[in-house]
């Protein structure tokens, strides 16, 4: 009988270190001529993207390859079809545009002591710097999570450290170790705090892939390139030449003054990106008629989210989302995909998230009431004024008082006034700013010129331009619901809780008018040489090629806050949205319907004008009288006489002629 051989354990995997296998590949590279060990990923923002063996290892891990079923613009996705990206390659477009920043500043400071060392830990801290997203991005983390989990301090950035930790565990059972100082490095890049490793590393490279400072870094640099080529949008940004224009003076990154147009138009793009994309409810105005009264609220993407997150929390008792927040093993499987797992799921007590994510794929989604657009100095009274309660009880006690304004409450029924809870309304609050709250982020940022390359120092508005904006944040407020049986009545709250928010603001400014405003009575079609001028400029001599100016009346005046900034802004009183306005008993009763009504009676108000008229035009002539008319009756009598064929005028064409059924 033969015996069998004995048994032998798998041999344990030769250990070595991550980052040298960059140094390895490149002495085999120099051993055989013309072979290179560099893979190239093509990429539609930065054509061919060259990396080395250490971070394809990086890259080939399950922890990274997750990154693949996530969209990078959420629930954008379902207004921009074009949007399809997922963090995957924008994860790669940041390493990327962090070794070529590293190694840039390498090459032209040497004195920067930039290592091969540093250039790798800041690529692959590029490379996983949005590890810790979860399904659809930062619906995830804003949103689900707060509402959820409301007492949690916890941000993606925490899951991309633990995520970060389970990738090495998965690169050591490889055979690959990343030095734990390598490791500290590399999640303090991630976090851009520079407290959490060794106080020997070199502060600039902090301002590379998680810019803490001012803002600008290159994560920056690839989500806006990469979601304006998503939606189609060209855009005139040259991101890598703001790249070679940075130089590191006092450890800090300065940019050459003459890019400073350069950086705030990439400030003022992601303004826009959040207003058009990142925050965009997707109302389409749908005018049924010519005069444009009925709108129609469709595809929404800022909807899709709360009824997303509204599904989550109904799931959440059944499928235990948040727990598994700290586990990487089960946070890795955590995708966009959940939404199939609900969706296919057999259990009974996933009917309710179902039929919300049903509601999805057929368009029948939370409909956006009312909006209005707030200064960034109110944000906190905003959140306090503007609730569903407060919208709630608004119509309520409009409705009570019937007297106050009858006619906002024409067609409503009281069934459903009755009916209407918190649980129908949404207020939702979104932040927009360039990049630095309100404040302005050129202030924030060191400059240079090309005759004094290392000094680095802040520029005033006067070195750069007198016509940058005067806010640079804003807050958006908007009211949804989520049965849109109480459309009208939602928006008749919102206007209401304004009004009263309005009232309030104006009592504040006229109790510190004294210290806080400057009441100006001017011409308002005169316009001022300067805000901030303390004296008028003499009075210019009229040129003798132009005309002399015009004499204008004071028609009114005109009120001039101080923002908590220090510069006076004019005023406004906050008015109702006019291009949102519905009846409060829509969709009960449409505006389409209603002004059908209208026109029905004026129509027939009008023909029974024209059949008096008649009578009474006719009623001389059967007595025989025959005199002149009267010019009204005339010109009545002439409206109904067709155009006389003459000099100039078009000639009658016949009348249509009916087709024939074949």
């Amino acid at each position: 009988m033969a015996l069998s051989p004995p048994a032998t354990t798998p041999e344990a995997p030769p250990r070595r270190n991550l980052l040298s296998l960059d140094e390895d590949a490149a002495l085999a590279d120099a051993e055989v001529d013309g072979l290179t060990t560099l893979r190239r990923f093509k990429d539609s923002i930065h054509d061919l993207m060259p990396f080395g063996p250490a971070v394809c290892a990086v890259i080939d891990t399950p922890q990274f390859q997750r990154l693949r079923h996530i969209k990078q613009l959420g629930t954008s996705y379902y207004v921009w079809p074009g949007a399809s990206h997922n963090r995957f390659e924008h994860c790669l477009g940041v390493a990327y545009l962090s070794q070529i920043f590293a190694e840039h500043l390498k090459a032209r400071q040497p004195s920067l002591g930039i290592t091969t060392r540093d250039v790798q830990c800041v690529t692959i801290a590029g490379l996983c710097h949005d590890l810790g997203h979860g399904p659809w991005s930062h619906v995830w983390d804003s949103m689900f999570i707060p509402a959820i989990l409301p007492d949690k301090k916890w941000c993606h950035e925490d899951a991309s450290n633990m995520m970060f930790d389970d990738l090495i565990k998965f690169l050591a059972e490889k055979g690959l170790d990343f030095d734990p100082d390598d490791a500290r490095f590399v999640k303090a890049l991630i976090m851009g705090d520079r407290s959490l490793c060794s106080e020997n590393e070199k502060p600039f490279i902090f301002q590379i892939v998680a810019n803490k400072t001012n803002g600008i870094d290159v994560d920056k640099f690839d989500y806006i390139g990469r979601d304006s080529h998503a939606i189609d949008q060209t855009s005139n940004l040259a991101l890598k030449r703001l790249m070679y224009s940075a130089r590191v003076i006092d450890n800090e990154l300065c940019y050459d003054i003459k890019d400073a147009h350069q950086i705030f138009e990439l400030c003022h793009t992601r303004m826009s990106l959040h207003k058009r994309i990142y925050t965009h409810k997707t109302g389409k105005w749908d005018f049924a008629d010519k005069e444009r009264d009925t709108h129609v609220l469709k595809s929404l993407a800022k909807a899709i989210e709360f009824m997303i997150v509204d599904a989550l929390k109904l799931a959440e008792p059944v499928m235990n989302i948040a727990r598994r927040l700290e586990d990487p093993k089960k946070y890795l499987h955590l995708t966009d995909e959940i939404m199939g797992t609900i969706e296919s799921s057999d259990d009974p007590r996933l009917t309710e998230a179902q039929a919300i994510l049903q509601r999805i794929c057929v368009r029948d989604l939370y409909r956006p009431a009312d909006s209005k657009v707030f200064r960034w100095d109110q944000k906190q009274k905003l959140k306090a004024t503007f609730t569903p309660h407060s919208v709630v009880q608004s119509v309520k006690d409009l409705y009570e008082n019937r007297a106050f304004d009858a006619s906002a409450l024409d067609g409503v029924r009281p069934e459903d006034v009755a009916e209407l809870s918190q649980d129908h309304v949404i207020v939702d609050f979104t932040a927009r700013h360039h990049g630095m709250q309100d404040e302005n982020p050129l202030d924030y940022i060191k400059f240079y010129s090309k005759r004094n390359p290392n000094v680095g120092m802040h520029a005033e508005m006067d070195d750069i331009s007198v016509t940058l904006p005067l806010m640079f944040g804003e807050v958006l407020v908007r009211v949804y619901t989520r049965d849109s049986r109480f459309l009208g009545l939602v928006q008749l709250g919102f206007r209401q809780v304004l009004k009263d928010f309005t009232r309030h603001e104006e009592a504040a400014s006229l109790r510190h008018s004294t210290n806080l405003e400057i009441e100006v009575d001017l011409d308002l079609d005169e316009r001022p040489a300067s805000r901030t001028m303390a004296t008028p400029p003499a009075e210019p001599q009229p040129s003798p090629s132009r005309q002399p100016a015009r004499t204008l009346t004071r028609r009114g005046s005109r009120v001039l806050a101080r923002h908590p900034s220090g510069v006076v802004v004019e005023t406004h009183p906050m008015k109702e949205n006019p291009f949102m306005t519905l009846p409060a008993s829509y969709p009960n009763q449409s505006p389409k319907k209603g002004k059908k009504r209208e026109r029905e009676r004026t129509a027939a108000v009008d023909s029974s004008g024209e059949r008096a008229d008649a009578a009474a035009v006719a009623a001389p002539a059967a007595e025989g009288g025959g005199g002149d008319t009267d010019s009204e009756s005339l010109d009545l009598n002439l409206m109904d006489v067709p155009a006389m064929a003459g000099v100039g005028a078009a000639p009658e064409s016949p009348p249509p002629k009916k087709k024939s059924k074949s």
